[in-house]
């Protein structure tokens, strides 16, 4: 799958030329405890895989570092996918390096730099600052981040049209809580969202959420919050609590390791939710109405086999929207199990029908400020 998403990201990405990162001190420091994951870290694929074939990435080191706890069964997650199948597949060596604050972020991040890995993968937005700042100092190290966009000779970049796939959740969300003869389904036109950190990335989701929502009811209500932290599942099931008391019935998450807090919230109260990252559908079955898959698993897959068969170049970005497969929703057949007869067929087809329409332009979804193809 991810050779033939890769032959369309090639025909339909963009690549644009950026500009050199800045320079800065390329010593690693000490800053907070730095975590290493072992669980997920694969010597050597070939090995592993016991055919003794050499293969065309032997020898070559990965590491990624994540700002957050492998297990979040989303993001994270979702990005080690992809990297345990370029291993498999090239018999690179993967090393994963987790982190829950900026400081173990840092210290994690120029610790990869000095280990003299082929490349160096940032899984996300969080790692934008250190790369400005340090990667200048590593010219004979490549990086790749997911999820956001910095320039540099040795920096490629792949992000994602979130906000077309949180349109279709939007739509989604807006006409299920049209469908009050389900059980837990109120009268009221509210609709709610919860977020990990307060990034722009998230807003993307947001912008992209808000605007399917309206498209299909002009009048609903959009509430929204953010946790704060990718890794606080009581908190996320605290902030969708209070936004089922204010008459949502259906919350999307968009929280990584908080995110398990708000699926659970949503069973508890005899409410729903929407995934994101993964499909989520059979975490909290019947209370999961569809999940955003958001291929973050494809975005680190790419980046590793740009530097075993060498195509890498540098300031350069991908954007993968709903055309490339980068972003969209499950297939709704958990719920459709759960609900049987009452489950609302025309959710599926108008979901259909919606994408369609931004593939071909007719419906263009906006972009929080910042993101987008053309930023």
């Amino acid at each position: 799958m991810k050779k033939r998403v890769w032959s369309i990201l090639m025909t339909a990405a963009l690549a644009v030329s950026l500009t050199g990162c800045s320079g800065g001190a390329g010593a690693a420091k000490e800053a907070g405890k730095t975590v290493e994951a072992t669980a997920g870290t694969t010597a050597n694929a070939a090995s592993e895989n016991g055919d003794g074939k050499e293969k065309a990435g032997d020898g070559k080191r990965v590491c990624i570092v994540y700002s957050g706890n492998l297990g979040d069964k989303s993001y994270n997650d979702s990005c080690n996918e992809g990297a345990k199948e370029a291993a498999a597949d090239y018999g690179v060596e993967i090393k994963n390096l987790e982190g829950t604050s900026a400081e173990e972020w840092e210290a994690n991040f120029l610790s990869a730099c000095e280990d003299g890995y082929d490349l160096v993968i940032c899984s996300s937005s969080n790692f934008e600052e250190y790369m400005k700042e340090h990667c200048a100092s590593y010219p004979n190290v490549k990086f790749a981040i997911i999820d956001t966009t910095v320039e540099g000779d040795n920096i490629v970049s792949i992000s994602f049209a979130q906000n077309q796939g949180s349109f279709l959740a939007g739509a989604a969300a807006a006409m299920f809580t049209q469908k009050t003869d389900i059980e837990g389904v109120n009268p009221d036109k509210i609709i709610g969202w919860v977020g990990g950190m307060d990034i722009p990335v998230l807003h993307d989701f947001f912008t992209g959420y808000e605007q399917g929502a309206k498209y299909i009811d002009p009048d609903i209500k959009v509430l929204q919050s953010f946790a704060g932290t990718w890794n606080d599942p009581l908190k996320g099931k605290e902030l969708t609590l209070a936004q089922f008391d204010q008459g949502a019935d259906i919350v999307m998450n968009v929280a990584s390791g908080t995110g398990p807090g708000i699926l659970e919230g949503a069973k508890e109260a005899g409410k729903y939710a929407i995934g994101v990252d993964l499909n989520q559908d059979n975490d909290q079955p019947g209370s999961v109405l569809t999940s955003m898959v958001k291929r973050v698993d494809t975005a680190c897959y790419l980046a590793i086999q740009s530097v075993v068969e060498g195509t890498f170049k540098g300031n350069s970005t991908s954007y993968l929207t709903i055309k490339e497969e980068g972003v969209g929703l499950t297939d709704f057949s958990v719920m459709k199990e759960h609900l049987g007869d009452k489950f609302p067929e025309d959710i599926v087809e108008k979901v259909k029908e919606l994408e369609e329409k931004i593939v071909s332009g007719e419906i263009v979804v906006e972009n929080y400020t910042g993101f987008g193809a053309n930023k």
